[in-house]
């Protein structure tokens, strides 16, 4: 079978000596060069979106390529498009470059000028790894194969306003809509994702850190896989084993969840350390929980003014979603969002903690009733978000909430 192998090249001269070298490589079948990030981008995306299987085995982008820098164009393209395998031609090729370009997603480097022994054996064994990954990808039933699943964070302004209950109902919500999901505790210290859903589990977060290429065989060994279908990736049991998790091994985890699942809720905690940033970071939707009160509205402030102080993510990027609101509190949602400088959901969570006292200290947050009005609350969030599928399959599958639509309390 030949490799597809696309380019991605600004500079004339450099299309012309690369696409002669790949067309001379054995069994290679090069497409059309693509000149900058955005025409590489929108290739993909639209071979995805005829197949998975029409998408190129690697794809080689030379680093002069423009308007993204090729580094930060091949961590998109490794997560929007995780079965690529991802090839960076340059003329820098120290240890430490070496080392970025992994971090960042590709499969090999290649050194400048080129050299056709080189490339060829780049070429081959980045298009085995593609070849494998596809196959691993097909092997499962309940396996998504798409271009990249959402991914969810959810964040505290400070501790107690309820990020994890919002992450757990998120996620109930997007699973029982039809749409395979995942949820994982990255509050790696004192994560309670296990205690909510009533989970005794033994493989952890912790599990896959020290792994640099987590296949999905040995991602679905971490999983745990719950009575309502979710696939949880918990937070150790032992907190100081949360520092194993690095900003590094958290990129490689969240990659390969998003590989594997149409929907991937992450529960960031309050206290955000070089996991839960990268989290954020990689994140399509950043949550940031807050009550309706001076001291939380504040954190969120600081939060927001911090992810943009790290260029973690920008405050206009954020969606504040407003937990135990009631119309006569004084702080209400467009006051946090001024304050705040974000955009805040439409959907705000009543206070009502007498509806979920029961299943709280239970444990089994997962019962909470379909009438619940917090419950209704945030199952209509999950729609504002677009994590469930439409709302009558969504219906049907849950037997739940009566709809997804918006609830604003004014």
């Amino acid at each position: 079978m030949p490799t597809r192998i696309l380019p991605a090249v600004g500079d004339t001269d450099a299309v012309r000596s690369i696409t002669t070298l790949l067309s001379q490589l054995p069994d290679a079948e090069p497409v059309a060069p693509v000149v900058d990030s955005t025409q590489l981008i929108d290739t993909l995306a639209r071979l995805a979106a005829e197949s998975v299987d029409e998408l190129p085995e690697v794809v080689v982008v030379h680093e002069r390529i423009g308007p993204v820098p090729a580094l930060e164009l091949i961590r998109e393209v490794a997560l929007r498009f995780p079965a690529v395998g991802v090839i960076l031609v340059t003329s820098d090729a120290s240890p430490g470059l070496f080392q970025a370009a992994m971090d960042y997603g590709a499969r090999g480097l290649v050194a400048l000028p080129l050299s056709y022994e080189e490339l060829a054996s780049r070429v081959q064994a980045v298009a085995q790894w593609s070849v494998g990954v596809r196959r691993h990808l097909g092997a499962g039933g309940d396996v998504f194969t798409g271009v990249g699943g959402t991914v969810v964070t959810v964040s505290g302004a400070k501790g107690g306003t309820g990020t994890t209950l919002t992450a757990i109902q998120l996620a109930l919500a997007a699973q029982a809509s039809g749409r395979s999901t995942a949820l994982v505790d990255m509050d790696l210290q004192t994560g309670d994702i296990a205690s909510y859903l009533d989970v005794q589990f033994r493989r952890s977060v912790v599990d896959l850190a020290a792994i640099t290429d987590i296949s999905p065989r040995v991602l679905a060994d971490a999983v745990f896989r719950h009575d309502t279908g979710l696939a949880l990736l918990l937070a150790p049991a032992e907190g100081e084993r949360g520092e194993d998790v690095t900003d590094r091994a958290a990129r490689q985890i969240v990659s390969a969840l998003r590989s594997r699942y149409e929907v991937v809720v992450i529960d960031c905690g309050a206290q955000l350390g070089g996991a839960g940033a990268a989290a954020v970071e990689m994140a399509d939707r950043a949550l940031l929980i807050t009550t309706p009160d001076v001291v939380a509205v504040r954190g969120a402030k600081r939060a927001v003014r911090m992810w943009d102080r790290l260029q973690i993510r920008k405050a206009e990027e954020t969606t504040v979603v407003v937990n135990r609101h009631s119309r006569g509190t004084e702080i209400q949602p467009p006051l946090i969002q001024k304050i705040t400088g974000t955009a805040v959901a439409a959907t705000v969570v009543p206070a009502n903690f007498k509806e979920l006292q029961s299943v709280v200290d239970a444990g089994r947050i997962h019962e909470l009733e379909n009438k619940s009005s917090v419950k209704q609350a945030l199952w209509g969030l999950a729609g504002e978000l677009g994590l469930v599928k439409a709302p009558d399959s969504a219906h049907k599958a849950a037997r739940g909430p009566v709809s997804f639509r918006r609830r604003r309390e004014s």
